[in-house]
């Protein structure tokens, strides 16, 4: 008898072949996976980016195949892309706005873009490019899609015009150049022309660059701070006119009393990123100084969620702080153990409050290489020294944080139990997932080692790039056998770790989902969707 159903199998079929039937194709690894549709390729790039590549593709080439999925967007239903970079823009599920703003520049192409969505992505502006620094990348990303045009003279116009004077002053002060770009550049460009007297005030002190008539006090602080040599009289100005440190002259930056000053008012996401500095010039230390008030501002959900600050964003901060010295520079501080444990608890509240599922839950952590990092290191969304693998152990601990009945598996040599947990510092779990030994990723193992251990399990959450190819079974088929031996209707979360186009979760089965990681939303859509 020839063992025909060996070669050709819709039950269990080599993740080095399609499965018969299904829409497969070959991943970056050679094996078998599902496509994204490209919807969610666009989600993930607004998310993710493409900063650095994978482990299998370069950044342009990356890059690249996300445009060209925006791209498809855009032709399919402008005025849904739109809305869907709005919305991520918005609510700061992003750690950059960089994809956003690229993505939305596309929207204005007249080669990709009918009138009517070129238009929504012009009213759309100022909500996606909500700052100077927003606005100066928008302008560079257009002119790599488009010259310059009425449409983007007139949305560069009412970036300007819809906001007040005081308003636009501190842009102009705080955020004054950036990729070859400043404000006397766009309004050279632009031309707005305002009724209010005020304003055509503060647009002539940006293209003179000389203070004339009455201006907004903003700018007054700034001159002054400009010519200021002595640390306490700057601080001083500091106070007096709510300056900012990047009002503050460059050479004046490692004066202890003017970071004093910046301290009072200071911005969340300047004091996420300026932590070491303050550590460094003795302002935060392990007892007295001011290091509760940062303590508790960084504990306050209210303020990280009003500032936009990323999960991203906390954890770099925490994994630069903890180590004690930069990464891109020489300095170096002695961390506080108060700090670190307050970074730690930001980065939970940075997601807000996830509902738990009440259910039996499998956390699988895809270790492999293609997890370590891309073709110039590790460097998920821009971060350096930041792996997938890293952050797949943070982004578990998530859910881990929240439920009562879990265990956290991880691909490793074999599939072993990792021995982290919620209690730990965040820090500690991602390098003791980033020293555990590569193997090859069989996403089906977790659902037959269940089977094989007698395990009841409602839900199998699996953090991966999907770049698989290992196993004589595919993970859909797997999850199927799974449902079968056990009764138990167990689902499938697939937590997308790379901004590729590849997934192992089946689109046809109603029990697999496909998630975006390190979206502010995702613990949550995890939440909804395994309990129902």
């Amino acid at each position: 008898m020839q063992q025909f159903g060996r070669q050709f199998s819709t039950r269990q079929t080599s993740q080095a072949q399609p499965i018969p039937g299904k829409p497969m194709t070959k991943n970056s690894a050679g094996g078998y996976s599902f496509e994204i549709d490209k919807w969610e390729q666009l989600r993930r790039f607004l998310v993710l980016g493409t900063e650095g590549g994978t482990y299998y593709v370069g950044q342009s080439k990356l890059t690249r195949e996300n445009c060209k999925a925006v791209a498809a967007c855009i032709a399919e239903d402008g005025d849904r892309t739109v809305g869907i970079i709005t919305a991520i823009s918005e609510a700061g599920r992003a750690p950059k706005n960089d994809p956003a703003l690229f993505a939305l520049a596309l929207c204005t192409s007249p080669d990709l873009a009918d009138e009517r969505t070129r238009s929504l992505a012009y009213a759309a502006l100022p909500r996606v490019a909500r700052i100077g620094t927003h606005l100066f990348h928008f302008a560079e990303y257009r002119k790599a899609v488009a010259g310059w045009g009425a449409g983007m003279r007139k949305a560069v116009q009412g970036w300007y015009l819809n906001r007040e004077p005081d308003q636009v002053a501190y842009q102009a002060v705080k955020y004054r150049q950036r990729d070859g770009w400043s404000h006397r550049d766009l309004l050279r460009k632009a031309h707005p022309k305002a009724t209010d007297p005020a304003m055509n005030a503060v647009f002539k002190y940006i293209v003179s660059g000389t203070p004339q008539g009455e201006l907004p006090r903003i700018i007054e602080g700034f001159e002054r701070a400009q010519a200021e040599t002595d640390a306490k009289s700057l601080a001083g100005l500091v106070r007096d006119y709510g300056l900012t440190w990047e009002m503050i002259p460059t050479e004046m930056h490692e004066h202890k009393q003017v970071w004093d000053a910046l301290l009072d008012k200071m911005p969340m996401g300047a004091l996420v990123r300026q932590l070491p500095r303050l550590t460094r010039l003795g302002l935060v230390k392990s007892m007295g100084a001011r290091t509760a008030e940062v303590c508790d501002r960084l504990a306050d959900e209210g303020q990280l969620c009003k500032a936009r600050i990323h999960p991203i964003q906390v954890l770099a901060a925490l994994l630069t702080y903890a180590s004690g010295h930069s990464t891109r520079g020489s300095s170096e501080w002695v961390p506080v153990t108060k700090v670190v444990d307050a970074l730690d608890a930001a980065f939970y509240a940075s997601f807000g409050n996830v509902e738990p599922t009440g259910k039996r839950i499998m956390l699988c952590l895809d270790v492999s290489g293609s997890m370590s990092g891309g073709w110039g290191g590790a460097a998920l969304c821009g971060v350096p020294g930041l792996s997938a693998r890293m952050a797949s152990s943070a982004m578990a601990l998530i859910t881990a944080n929240v439920e009562a009945d879990y265990c956290i598996m991880a691909f490793t040599h074999g599939f072993v139990p990792l021995q982290i947990s919620p209690n730990q510092r965040l820090d500690d779990v991602c390098h003791t997932t980033e020293r555990l030994p590569f193997d090859r990723t069989d996403c089906a193992v977790p659902m037959l080692w269940a089977i094989q251990e007698d395990l009841e399990v409602d839900a199998f959450i699996v953090y991966t790039d999907s770049e698989t190819w290992a196993g004589n079974i595919h993970p859909v088929q797997a999850l199927q056998r799974y449902r079968q031996k056990t009764g138990i209707n167990a689902k499938s979360v697939v937590v997308g770790m790379e901004s590729n186009g590849f997934t192992i979760a089946d689109p046809d089965d109603a029990g697999m989902l496909d998630v975006v990681g390190f979206d502010t939303a995702t613990p949550n859509a995890i939440s909804s969707f395994v309990r129902g």
